[in-house]
């Protein structure tokens, strides 16, 4: 099933880029840091600064350098870190050399960095000079960590709205990070998904190439509201779909068709333009891989995974094809095992799971008796709704379940974006969840993070539909499927907490930043994985 028509079908159905680096092993130019930057070019920020992927002793600062006019060469580039906003302490000084060949932009890992720390950052080309931006390092692996506050969200469709979301996310200047999970930019031209006559694309068609991801990059990164989040946050990224195309796997995508050039080639360029535009650390395992993990300190491991372009196979078409029950990858045999060590080998108390698309069941069971035939077999034969999810894949996914059982591991959070909507589940075998009544103790937890801008459902059926699900899913305790948000994840050693909170508006630009009084809570305790609900919100860490 296309992944774009999921809303309107649950509507109907139940009512290898280079990075500068302070650290060795650039293939790009670094000059010494007593040499001076190019004082002669006109350039801009426009782009603003942004931050990404902290350890314990350094993260990764990234900007874009605008040339006022077309430029043949490179632009030297200075970066500085300092312990505080006025850069009376400068830590670190760096120059590189920057070109067309990267888009213009810049990433430095700057390393040497204390643990548990803010520091502020600026980039400089001669007299021009980008905002400065303020970065934070994780406490090292096994150190006592109190407490942690993120953000998490995904999907900011670009003419749906504007980036309220992110202004929310700005103005909570106490998080650690922000958890991104994709869909950080859209491939579609104007008018191929949703239309604001406010909010026009760079390109104005489907990107395709390098030259278009990189321009949609670019267009978005000029938005103030998520220049604001970037500024102030490190963010912590991994790709989904439309960063791509839309329904996205190894081999292919939905969108994109015949006549439009070989797929590894697009999704190559997709990948370049990724690595150049976000603040992530380039690549570990392959060229273009992006799972990987992050401790911090003793109370929490992440593990960020690939369930879209690493090793899925095509989806099937069909929810109710017997191949359902043939062992179909998802996230491939190399990132299977990896993930499968992390989790057994993870020693914080909390294991967050990062990753693209929903892992709990959602399945209807009226559709069983309005369908004859459906299937049997041991991994859920009722029907999926939505193939492009773990449910187009339940194999694999209890082979995962069946491995944290056996393990006996503890406290798993799957995170996930994707779907726009907001939901939080129990995780069960498919067993349990079939069988409708007491259900066995749940191996994990799963919270479903509403989108920044994308659609959700209509007014009405948004209501409907959320009063019908948990009926015939009842490991599924919250669903919100219109309001757009982030879920602010707050966590100690006895607990981790969910808060859903939702803008008031993304249709004004002066509602930037604007809270909704609503506001969701859910929590699990340590050693528990039952969801409770409406615990009290959390306070901000001082």
């Amino acid at each position: 099933m296309k992944r774009r028509h999921f809303l309107r079908v649950m509507t109907t159905a139940s009512i290898a880029v280079p990075i500068l680096t302070a650290c060795g092993g650039s293939s790009n130019s670094r000059s010494s840091s007593t040499n001076t930057a190019a004082s002669d070019v006109n350039v801009s920020f426009i782009h603003g600064v942004a931050s990404g992927d902290p350890l314990d002793d350094r993260v990764i600062l990234w900007t874009r350098v605008t040339p006022k006019e077309d430029l043949i060469g490179t632009i030297n580039v200075l970066c500085e870190v300092a312990e505080d906003a006025e850069f009376n302490s400068i830590v670190l000084s760096e120059i590189f050399s920057t070109s067309a060949e990267r888009d213009f932009t810049v990433k430095f890992d700057a390393a040497g960095l204390l643990s548990e720390q803010y520091y502020w950052y600026r980039f400089s080309v001669g007299e021009h000079q980008s905002p400065v931006g303020r970065a934070q390092t994780l406490p090292m692996p096994g150190q006592y960590a109190e407490r942690l506050r993120y953000a998490v969200c995904s999907c900011s469709s670009y003419p749906h709205g504007y980036f309220s979301v992110y202004r929310m996310i700005a103005n909570r200047t106490d998080l650690d990070f922000v958890l991104h999970l994709g869909d950080y930019i859209y491939e579609y031209g104007d008018d191929e998904y949703g239309d604001n006559s406010e909010r026009r694309l760079d390109p104005p068609h489907e990107i395709m190439v390098l030259d278009d991801y990189r321009r949609r990059y670019a267009h978005y990164r000029k938005d103030l509201d998520l220049q604001a989040a970037h500024l102030i946050h490190p963010f912590i990224t991994i790709w989904d779909d439309h960063e791509s195309a839309n329904d996205s796997y190894k081999d292919g995508a939905e969108n994109h068709n015949d006549g439009e050039g070989e797929w590894a080639n697009r999704k190559a360029q997709a990948i370049q333009a990724y690595f150049e535009w976000m603040p992530i650390r380039p690549p570990t395992v392959s060229e273009d891989s992006i799972y990987r993990a992050f401790r911090y300190g003793d109370l929490a491991d992440f593990i960020m995974l690939d369930t879209r372009l690493e090793g899925r196979v095509k989806q099937l078409d069909n929810p109710v094809d017997p191949a359902r029950a043939d062992a179909r990858d998802l996230l491939g045999q190399t990132q299977k095992s990896w993930f499968k060590n992390k989790l057994a080998t993870a020693q914080g108390q909390w294991k967050f799971v990062g990753q693209q698309v929903m892992f709990a069941q959602l399945q209807l069971l009226e559709l069983q008796r309005l369908l004859p035939g459906v299937p049997t077999n041991d991994f859920s034969p009722l029907i999926a709704v939505n193939m492009d999810q773990w449910d187009g894949y339940p194999v694999e996914r209890e082979e995962i379940l069946d491995f944290v059982e056996e393990n006996s591991i503890s406290n798993m959070v799957v995170l996930t974006g994707d779907i726009h909507t907001s939901w939080a589940s129990e995780l069960y075998k498919s067993s349990a969840v079939i069988t409708g009544g007491v259900l066995d103790e749940p191996l994990g937890v799963e919270f479903v993070a509403p989108s920044i801008t994308s659609p959700g459902f209509p007014d009405g059926a948004a209501e409907l539909v959320s009063a019908v699900l948990p009926v015939v899913n009842p490991h599924m305790k919250y669903t919100d499927l219109k309001n757009h948000g982030f879920i602010l994840m707050d966590v100690n050693h006895q607990r981790a907490q969910a808060e859903f909170y939702y803008a008031e508006n993304i249709d004004s630009a002066d509602q930037s930043g604007v809270e909704s009084s609503k506001v969701k809570t859910l929590a699990v305790n340590s050693g528990s994985s039952r969801l409770i609900e409406d615990t009290p919100v959390s306070y901000p860490k001082v």
